[in-house]
Parts: structure tokens; sequence; C-alpha cells
């Protein structure tokens, strides 16, 4: 499952400071990070903050999808379903990477709920108990805006990434499109 395992022990491991003589490491590597958490938290210690990190990707991509088809028809006046109209690379481009802002603006709080779950360790007094329980301590202690930590490098990483998806994707769809066009005049 996406939701879990591989992102705890990444992020525990990015966690740890250095790996110089003078500091302790506690983890060595992904096989013996992934060992301690199940011996010391559990199997499910793998699975930490799978809630919000499923919040955070159902809504980024009901927004993604909802504001690439938006942007597709402010901009180019395309609209859902016109099969006789496919975008130019670049205009597919140019609203896949608008598109790609929404996600990251929406999802903010869920990411950082979701990387403090997965950082702290269960077997040590975890400072949250949960997704709503970890919201209302980040909102209470460090202000609405600790809520969005980390939305730079997001919106610098995502918007690229879908500007270049969204062009492949309307690109192939226009191909299909216009063979079945083809297909249904030959017919």
């Amino acid at each position: 499952c996406y939701f879990g395992k591989e992102q705890v022990v990444k992020i525990r491991l990015q966690q740890q400071r250095g790996s110089s003589s003078q500091c302790l490491v506690y983890y060595k590597g992904p096989f013996h990070c992934a060992s301690r958490i199940v011996y010391e938290e559990g199997v499910m210690g793998l699975w930490a903050g799978a809630t919000p990190t499923m919040m955070r990707n159902g809504i980024n991509q009901a927004m993604m999808f909802t504001s690439k088809s938006s942007f597709d028809a402010l901009l180019w006046g395309k609209l859902d379903g016109d099969e006789a109209f496919t975008l130019q690379p670049w205009q597919s481009m140019v609203s896949g990477f608008f598109a790609g802002f929404i996600g990251p603006i929406f999802t903010g709080p869920f990411d950082v709920v979701k990387t403090r779950l997965m950082a702290q360790r269960r077997d040590h007094c975890p400072c949250y108990k949960g997704m709503c329980d970890a919201l209302l301590g980040i909102y209470k202690v460090e202000g609405l805006r600790a809520l969005w930590k980390g939305l730079l490098p997001r919106v610098l990483k995502i918007p690229p990434g879908q500007a270049i998806m969204w062009t492949v994707a309307d690109q192939v769809v226009g191909l299909y499109e216009s063979k079945l066009r083809m297909r249904s005049k030959v017919s």
C-alpha cells in the first residue's frame, strides 16, 4: 500500500542528524529502520500517518482534475467531452502547471500532519494521537500558518510535474479520440 511503510522509513531516515562518529545514528539504513519500527512499535508503526496521506492524496487528485478542467475551459475554451478539440502541447502544459498549484494549497495541512505522524516514534511518548489531534495541536501550539509549512518546496516540485503529465495525457487522449473519429467516419 502506497500510504505508509516506505514513507515512514524515508521520513525517519531523513530525520536523523548526520552520520559523523560524534552523532549516534539510530537507523543504519532502510531495512534496519523498517525492522526497528516493527520491533519497537509493531507492524502498524509502518503505516503511521496513513489517514492524512489518504486525505491529502484524495483531495489533491480531486482538486487537480477539477482545476485542470476549469483552466482548460477558462484559458482555451475546451470543455469536457469536446472530442473535436485537442489542446496544443503548450496549452496542456500551461493548464497542468496552474492546476498543479491548487492541490498543495488545499492539502498543506494534511501533508504537515502526515509528516509529523510519520516522524514520531510511537514507543516514545508520542506528541500526537492521530490526525485530528495533530491538526488541533499544531494549530494551538504553532498557529495556523504552521499547517502550511513546506508549501514552497511542494509548489516548486508539483506544478512542473503536473505540466509534463498533463501534456502527455492530453496528447495521448487526443490521439485516441482522433483515431476513434476516423473509424466512425469510415463505418
